[in-house]
């Protein structure tokens, strides 16, 4: 039964179309739906647009020991990718349940929506938080916020457990990043002579190789005993528009572009380094034309998640999962966010971070029923004295 309401619930979330930077307050009218046929009352926190926000709920008393669920409401675009079912619309395929944020991480959103009269009907002694999140996927901007006001709270919060992709093991450490766009400003001309104009794309190509360098030396000197893979920070362009024609030398060019970060690196020597590499450029271009340009701004910058095997989150997610090994992942999550706002924090959540961000996307049935089973046992431990 409760596996049939999840599969409901999920449903109704993929049907939103909930990219980053859109508004995702239909969404959560949805979700306070859900949680009012229960008789669960939310606090939305909005952004400074009023068009996003994030959303807290609490089962159970107001009162210290609180376990923290969290997952981002947010879902990566599908423009340019070759899905064979509609990706805003759930498609069941025997096991299998298809459709954008059915792994990354609605399908976890529906399951923690789905306990709620269960727990209810447990009588906690100890609360369940909902926290769900706006924007995690462009660089965990709406988490900061939200545990900010989790931490604020007169209740004391023993865990918090981020429910990405992990196939249910324990992630108790991942890397951190920073998200950046370089905009490159050029003097436009007749290509029947590129010499009277500056080719910002020229120049942005420019820069992108020596981030490829910048990237390749870090693969080259891995650290040792790491337990990510890969062992060493990577660089990566995902982005890059400019020009409008062929015959016109192109005026500006934009890549967008990360640094993510392994646990003993740091992004000062690197952005050094490579505004050192932007300045550099700038000077030439100014060299042919005084007007042309070289600007990079910090789009998002999210923590990692620190390794600490005997953290409070950790030991429980071991105990309710009866995992005993830890993992660490390469990818970010808002889990950084919390640990860095003092709260104890791991991430376990169903499905797997192989299918995330891929056309016909999907999570198994089986995946969803252990994560069921992994919260209603959460819902025992808070019921316990």
């Amino acid at each position: 039964m409760t596996l049939a309401r999840t599969i409901d619930i999920l449903a109704r979330l993929v049907a939103f179309e909930s990219v980053s930077f859109a508004p995702n307050l239909p969404l959560l009218a949805e979700v306070a739906a859900e949680l009012g046929r229960h008789g669960v009352e939310p606090v939305l926190l909005p952004d400074a647009t009023g068009e996003r926000a994030n959303l807290v709920a609490t089962i159970g008393p107001a009162a210290d020991g609180g376990v923290v669920l969290s997952g981002h409401t947010d879902v990566v675009p599908v423009t340019g990718q070759g899905w064979h079912r509609p990706p805003f619309r759930l498609t069941q395929e025997g096991n299998r349940l298809y459709g954008r944020g059915t792994t990354d991480m609605k399908g976890f959103l529906a399951c923690c929506l789905a306990m709620v009269p269960h727990w209810q009907a447990l009588d906690l002694r100890r609360p369940i938080h909902l926290a769900f999140s706006y924007d995690e996927e462009p660089g965990s901007l709406g988490a900061p916020a939200l545990a900010a006001w989790l931490a604020a709270q007169p209740f004391g919060i023993a865990a918090v457990l981020v429910g990405e992709p992990t196939g249910m093991a324990v992630v108790a450490g991942h890397k951190g990043g920073v998200e950046f766009t370089t905009t490159v400003t050029g003097v436009a001309c007749h290509s029947a002579d590129p010499r009277r104009g500056v080719s910002a794309l020229t120049y942005a190509l420019r820069f992108i190789d020596v981030i490829e360098r910048l990237g390749a030396e870090l693969e080259a000197a891995p650290v040792a005993g790491s337990p990510f893979d890969p062992p060493f920070s990577t660089l990566h362009v995902g982005t890059l528009r400019a020009g409008t024609a062929r015959n016109i030398v192109p005026d500006t060019a934009v890549l967008d572009w990360e640094l993510r970060l392994h646990p003993s690196d740091t992004a000062a020597p690197h952005s050094s380094r490579l505004d050192g590499v932007r300045r550099a450029l700038e000077a030439e271009m100014c060299g042919h034309h005084p007007g042309c340009r070289i600007e990079t701004r910090i789009m998002a910058e999210y923590p990692g998640l620190a390794l600490d095997p005997a953290a409070p989150a950790v030991r429980l997610a071991q105990q309710l999962s009866g995992a005993g090994a830890l993992d660490v992942v390469p990818f970010g999550t808002d889990a950084g966010c919390f640990q860095r706002a003092g709260l104890s924090t791991v991430v376990i959540g169903p499905g797997s971070i192989e299918r995330a961000h891929r056309p016909d996307e999907f999570v198994e049935t089986q995946e969803l029923e252990a994560c069921l089973g992994f919260l209603a046992r959460l819902g025992a431990y808070q019921q316990a004295s």
